[in-house]
């Protein structure tokens, strides 16, 4: 059984489009991306620094671009590429508009306007304090979270075994990187707010609005969603958790349980792959990973692809 995620922001790094622009066909669906988020997403993902890829309304686009034309080019003959390929599919936080394009939720147009408002939105929810994320790594999950929430912070991921992410004000986060959890370490993110929180309030008028002009399809496989780690049959309801999703936290663990429960046998991270592969590492146990990353890769994670897809763990 073949799951397929997409990865959220702070996976990018300076350089990671490079490759990828070197087919015509994942440059010319960039290009098209780029015309409806006003972002020269080709330059900013080859030639831009890490704090100005950081930005959230840079960051989310880029990520988004990636992973769906990633997904397109290695399986161009399927109409939504290695989506069409799928057993599960799910993304984590702005990933999930990645998830939604890929299993056609969303028309790619439709949802590169969805994240440049969500992106937009949460920048300008960003500026109102400063703000951040940091992952708070090992340690007693019961104390973690007692602990982040004595230091006044949200719970914001919670991705299984071994890590939470806290988010908050930024005084808040080093009064819990000066005074950690016993036995966990605390290292702050890539991330321009504390996403995934009531921080990010002022976001989501502006995308119910949005969304309420949207048109939606059923997605053309299992699709899960961060909220509860549910499979999510109607497009329209999944819309409306992406709405949501902004200010609640993100439910990983929950995700990876279904996975588990359905019998994945390989899961494959889009690009920049790194960390949903490292997380399923540790709480994914007998399942097969593969990070794509360059167009090298392609061959071989077409074939991994094929080779899981539709296959159970009881049945292997």
């Amino acid at each position: 059984m073949l799951v397929i995620v997409a990865p959220g922001q702070g996976a990018q790094t300076p350089g990671f489009l490079a490759p990828w622009l070197e087919i015509d066909a994942f440059a010319e669906g960039l290009a098209r991306l780029s015309e409806v988020t006003g972002l020269d997403l080709a330059r900013l993902g080859t030639g831009a620094d890490a704090e100005t890829i950081r930005d959230t309304a840079v960051a989310q686009p880029l990520l988004m671009g990636a992973g769906l034309h990633a997904a397109l080019v290695t399986a161009p003959r399927l109409d939504h590429g290695l989506f069409s390929l799928a057993d599960v599919a799910a993304g984590h936080s702005v990933g999930e508009i990645t998830a939604a394009a890929g299993t056609g939720v969303l028309d790619p147009l439709q949802a590169a306007v969805f994240i440049r408002e969500r992106g937009r939105g949460m920048a300008d929810a960003s500026a109102v304090e400063p703000t951040g994320m940091a992952a708070v790594v090992a340690g007693d999950p019961d104390e973690v979270l007692a602990r982040i929430e004595q230091c006044g912070l949200t719970a914001a991921n919670n991705n299984g075994s071994g890590q939470i992410v806290a988010a908050g004000t930024l005084d808040r986060l080093q009064a819990l990187r000066d005074d950690p959890p016993a036995r966990a370490r605390v290292i702050p993110l890539s991330v321009a707010g504390a996403f995934h929180t009531a921080h990010m309030a002022p976001a989501r008028p502006r995308l119910a609005e949005l969304a309420a002009t949207m048109t939606t399809s059923d997605p053309i496989t299992r699709l899960l969603s961060n909220r509860d780690g549910e499979v999510v049959a109607s497009g329209a309801e999944y819309l409306e958790r992406l709405v949501a999703q902004v200010t609640t936290p993100v439910r990983w663990d929950l995700c990876m349980d279904t996975m588990r429960g359905l019998g994945a046998t390989g899961l494959l991270e889009l690009p920049p792959a790194k960390t949903l592969a490292g997380i399923a590492k540790r709480n994914l146990k007998g399942v097969e990973l593969f990070s794509l990353n360059t167009p090298d890769q392609i061959d071989e994670a077409l074939a991994f692809c094929q080779g899981h897809a539709g296959t159970t763990a009881q049945e292997v």
